[in-house]
């Protein structure tokens, strides 16, 4: 009797250790598939939230960055020439900021859609939005290719009679707009390649497309190395080589880099659903940007009822503040798929946290911007050959725009949420109250009855109104969307 007894508790304890060997080992599969998992998932549902917010826009920021910069270099080499020369460069600014915001807006479009398919695993649906954006990427070209050819002359006579600008201007723009196909190959590629986290290639591609930029200026403007001199010209000629390569590049890595979409455009038909979606997140951004152009052209034609000079200072103003606003792009450039996966993935923390990071981040990017104004304008404006009718203009004019810098930061990271959360509508709302419903009716009453120095004041007080729109927006989207993840 005690000896059957013995034996089932022997027996007991057998069975006790058996089991949990199965369990350890079932902890120890469920583990090992865990992080099977977690490697196959991309990088922007499973990295850490800082790390991965800096990894993907640090590249986009820096390329960002050296874009500023040609932006600036190139304004300087034609302000060597001569002032009209400069003045013709800011009168084009509007067209070409538009084919920037179509571009542009139908990328934002793109990296949402796609990202968030990824984030669901429908790999299908990202690939079918990666042929639809090649198919975009053409019409774009075609739009601007015949603003190029037929509008340009009648788009620079309604702002100037000046034969010397409209000269310089004309010759500019055309070339722009007859070549914009590198520009929107190049802003499309990098897209997809931002849509899967592949960002350190962006970097990649704009830094070697500005660099090239930065170095055919001054040979083909002055006409260096034995090549003619083109002036104007030459400056249109060499930005528009540097998208081209930029292009090119974008392409070929994209082939070679992004396994996680596979481009086919043989037997491609256009999906009308997928345009839909690309065009609901993507329209509202490129109204937004459009609208920058139609108020950059009508701060135009009230600043050149003063001076000509005016209009430049303005165009210098735009070159010298994307020095700290293209960085800021670029991180929103990252922080839009991370929204657009991690809400598609349902990973409410990780969405939430990304926005105060930005957010964050923002603040002293614009807050070193504000310092940089106020202190030395004097010096900002002397790299552009500042006549001392430029410097009167200008000093005050840097200083009261730059009070926005703090309050446009907050506002460009909101916009970029509520585009990445498929609501672009209240950005797009956002920037025409900012712009068309403020800012342009602002500096004309203020040029029509205080003069070219309040002016200038019609940016702050737009941007304040901004302020409180993207406030009420973002409380609006966080109880109505993040809140129920």
């Amino acid at each position: 009797m005690q000896r059957n007894w013995i034996r089932k508790v022997r027996n007991n304890k057998i069975g006790e250790q058996q089991r949990l060997h199965i369990i350890n080992r079932k902890k120890e599969d469920m583990h090992t598939m865990s992080q099977e998992n977690k490697q196959q998932e991309n990088k922007m549902g499973v990295m850490p939230v800082d790390k991965l917010l800096i990894s993907m826009s640090l590249p986009m920021m820096i390329s960002m960055l050296v874009q500023a910069l040609y932006n600036i270099v190139d304004s300087i080499f034609v302000a060597m020439v001569s002032e009209e020369a400069l003045t013709a460069v800011s009168l084009a600014f509007p067209i070409q900021m538009l084919a920037i915001a179509v571009g542009a807006g139908t990328g934002v479009g793109v990296n949402a859609v796609l990202s968030k398919a990824l984030g669901e695993k429908n790999y299908d649906r990202a690939n079918k939005t990666a042929d639809n954006a090649v198919f975009l990427t053409i019409l774009s070209y075609l739009v601007f290719l015949l603003i190029g050819i037929f509008g340009t002359n009648i788009f620079f006579h309604t702002q100037t009679d000046n034969p010397t600008i409209l000269q310089a201007g004309n010759s500019y723009l055309t070339l722009c707009m007859a070549c914009s196909f590198g520009l929107f190959t190049q802003m499309t590629f990098e897209r997809l390649l931002q849509s899967t986290g592949k960002t350190i290639y962006t970097m990649i591609t704009q830094g070697t497309g500005a660099i090239i930029n930065i170095i055919l200026d001054p040979i083909m403007i002055f006409g260096l190395l034995g090549f003619p001199k083109l002036g104007v010209s030459g400056a249109a000629l060499a930005t528009v080589t540097g998208q081209i390569i930029a292009g090119i590049m974008a392409i070929i890595i994209n082939k070679k880099k992004n396994h996680e979409i596979q481009i086919c455009m043989k037997k491609f038909r256009p999906d009308r659903k997928i345009i839909q979606h690309i065009y609901a997140v993507g329209v509202p951004s490129i109204i937004m940007q459009a609208i920058g152009s139609i108020t950059i052209y009508g701060m135009n034609r009230i600043l050149i009822h003063f001076t000509a000079t005016a209009t430049a200072v303005l165009g210098v103003y735009y070159k010298l503040q994307s020095f700290f606003f293209m960085p800021l792009f670029g991180m929103n450039n990252g922080l839009v798929p991370i929204v657009a996966y991690n809400y598609g993935a349902r990973k409410k923390e990780r969405l939430v946290k990304a926005i105060k990071l930005s957010m964050l981040y923002a603040m002293v990017l614009m807050l070193a911007g504000i310092c940089i104004f106020q202190i030395m304008p004097g010096i900002l404006l002397g790299f552009f050959s500042a006549s001392g009718e430029m410097l009167t203009i200008g000093i005050p004019a840097l200083r009261i725009i730059s009070v926005s810098f703090i309050f446009a930061g907050f506002c460009i990271i909101c916009s970029s949420t509520f585009q990445a959360l498929g609501n672009g509508v209240y950005s797009m709302l956002v920037s025409i109250a900012r712009q068309l419903v403020v800012l342009l009716p602002a500096a004309y009453l203020l040029a029509k009855f205080g003069g070219l120095h309040l002016v200038w004041w019609a940016f702050p007080i737009a941007e304040l109104m901004s302020l409180a729109m993207s406030l009420f927006f973002l409380f609006r989207i966080f109880e109505r969307v993040i809140k129920r993840i």
